[in-house]
């Protein structure tokens, strides 16, 4: 998988295959990515300022429309584009469209959209139309991983989870909306009947109705959920057993990426539609997003982020790779979350390399893990940190992904690979997806924030205040215990399943805001139309730092890191202060992320 967020401007994978390496690294320079590479991690174009919100009379035209709408017109002039209305638009107003040269692509029920391909000359006549709310281009989008162990099920908390509660996601489903999922004995039934967990598959990828995974990352990612790791441990020749987080829970297999890992967001926006509509079918929990893209625009226009809503809404935890991009020098890797990871009722999931050790007291942040702000809105993200540095999961054999990098292979004594090692965010999220099953099996009635809330609550801090983990190369990176790298902390499945918590209201991960002495406070993020009328599970407290999340004496209150006051990151004490927080938006290098065949971090 090659790397590109740049002109690209799609969803990509959150793999970590998928991220370039460090500006400087190998001397590559800041050179803008090719058009044909594939990969999350290399925002080049610089994230626009922010678009005036359209007005209800539809006289703003300009502020109806993305700024990076140009990028996408064809040779040909012609543009696909998703646009968002107020009410969904009759019939005759399509057919109208389509006599002046529209075609009719899809209609996005869940955003109240349609997906059109029009001549790029029309793209101010429809936002004259006061039912139009805004017009994207149909972005591209692509993974969020790289390509081992077990180490990772005993620093979450997972072994001593299973020992003191069972669960193992019996009767939840998790829809993986990816690059497909291909049949392999992992993820079969262990019962007398050994048929699959996988209850339902659909191809959204334009003109390929298969359903399975040519490009390898979807089955991967559905081994980190649900793998039996039936075909691993010492008695099939592995030194380990390879089994995901619910090794019982359902699969929904929704296809939205090719064989290269890339897709665009009206195919990501119709599998969310679809896992809506199949959510009492198949009891659909979970809905796990390991890709993603840039930031364009705020989460409240951005029809992916709208999307997400619509799903949480309706009663489904979405979990969201953060992003590859925490090398990213010129901020040391602030602001650099993706979409759909920057929606602040989602739960974004950064990555940790658990140092091959047992223990998670020396676990730490990976290099490439993004980190917050968010771009833009400025969201605290991400909400949670879980292992995803060189993590072994299921082999999908001939695969994009295992033809190219076959040293990835985890081979057994004797015998056939059935296994293989991806890093990335990509491969965080899905250990995250798993323990949201364990929580829906033991209460079911849980609300998707209340997931959120009891994972943040119970999530472990003990981490040491700096850290630093080394690239391939031997390049070192420096982090600091903040906010805006580890979120509430690391997860602990076994400490959620012992004390979860019913709290009303939403759970909107809170804003962060400048003060006028330049430091940065953070207050809870205002309701949008999708939640207006709820309340926040914060309460009325401002400072996020104070809430039942963070706790007054966590570390130093003189530190960037959790504390007692309300300053939470000082002027002058992390790098990149002035790009995240001045007037324009960041620019990301080129060498932002992890390259294709990057292996991660090598602790």
């Amino acid at each position: 998988m090659s790397a590109a967020w740049g002109r690209l401007l799609g969803l990509v994978l959150l793999t970590s295959m998928s991220v370039p390496s460090y500006a400087g690294v190998e001397n590559r320079g800041t050179a803008d990515p090719q058009p044909d590479s594939v990969v999350w991690g290399k925002p080049l174009v610089p994230t626009p300022t922010p678009t005036t919100p359209p007005t209800s009379s539809g006289s703003d035209v300009r502020g109806k429309i993305a700024a990076d709408l140009n990028d996408h017109v064809g040779q040909n002039g012609m543009v696909t584009v998703i646009v968002q209305y107020r009410t969904m638009p009759k019939t005759s107003t399509l057919s109208n469209l389509k006599k002046r040269g529209a075609e009719i692509r899809s209609k996005l029920h869940v955003i109240n959209a349609v997906t059109m391909h029009i001549p790029a000359t029309m793209a101010e006549e429809l936002a004259q139309d006061p039912n139009v709310v805004y017009i994207t281009p149909d972005r591209p989008v692509q993974l969020t991983s790289n390509p081992v162990t077990e180490e990772f099920a005993t620093a979450v908390e997972a072994d001593v989870a299973a020992s003191n509660y069972g669960f193992d996601g019996t009767g939840i489903g998790v829809a993986v909306i990816d690059s497909g999922i291909s049949d392999h004995g992992d993820l079969h039934k262990t019962s007398a009947s050994g048929a699959t967990r996988v209850v339902y598959k659909q191809s959204f990828v334009s003109g390929d109705s298969s359903t399975s995974d040519k490009f390898g990352h979807g089955t991967h990612v559905a081994g980190l959920i649900g793998g039996t790791g039936a075909g691993s441990g010492s008695a099939n020749n592995y030194p380990a057993t390879y089994a995901g987080m619910a090794p019982n829970v359902n699969l929904i297999n929704l296809r939205v990426l090719d064989q290269n890992g890339l897709g665009t967001d009206s195919q990501v926006i119709a599998a969310i539609q679809e896992a809506i509509s199949l959510k009492s079918t198949y009891n659909i929990g979970v809905i796990n997003m390991s890709l993603g893209r840039p930031v364009f625009e705020s989460y409240t226009q951005d029809p992916v982020d709208q999307a997400v809503e619509s799903a949480w809404k309706a009663g489904i935890v979405v979990v969201c790779a953060a992003g590859n991009n925490g090398r990213f020098a010129p901020t040391n890797g602030f602001g650099t979350i993706g979409v759909p990871a920057n929606d602040p009722a989602v739960i974004t999931v950064g990555a940790t390399l658990t140092e091959l050790t047992a223990t998670r007291a020396d676990d730490v942040i990976a290099s490439y893990s993004s980190k917050g702000p968010t771009v833009i809105d400025h969201i605290v993200k991400p909400d949670l940190v879980a292992p995803g540095n060189r993590l072994v999961s299921l082999r999908v054999a001939g695969s994009t992904l295992d033809t190219a990098y076959p040293q990835f292979e985890i081979v057994p004594s004797s015998g056939t690979s059935k296994y293989f090692m991806l890093s990335g965010t990509s491969m965080a999220t899905p250990v995250v997806s798993g323990a949201v099953a364990l929580m829906l099996q033991q209460n079911s009635s849980m609300t998707p924030d209340q997931v959120k809330v009891s994972l943040m609550m119970a999530a472990w801090q003990g981490f040491g205040q700096y850290s630093s983990s080394y690239d391939q190369y031997d390049n070192c990176y420096n982090n600091e215990y903040d906010i805006f790298t580890y979120g509430a902390g690391y997860l602990d499945i076994n400490a959620a399943l012992g004390n979860p918590v019913f709290p009303s209201g939403v759970a909107l991960s809170p804003t962060a805001v400048v003060k006028s002495n330049g430091t940065v406070v953070v207050t809870n993020t205002a309701l949008d139309s999708n939640f207006s009328g709820s309340s926040v599970v914060w309460g009325s407290k401002s400072i996020f730092a104070d809430s039942v999340v963070w706790g007054a004496n966590t570390i130093s209150s003189t530190s960037v890191v959790w504390g007692a006051t309300s300053v939470v990151w000082g002027a002058t004490s992390v790098s990149g202060y002035s790009v995240v927080w001045g007037a324009t938006t960041n620019v990301l290098s080129s060498t932002a992320a992890l390259a294709s065949g990057d292996p991660g971090d090598n602790n």
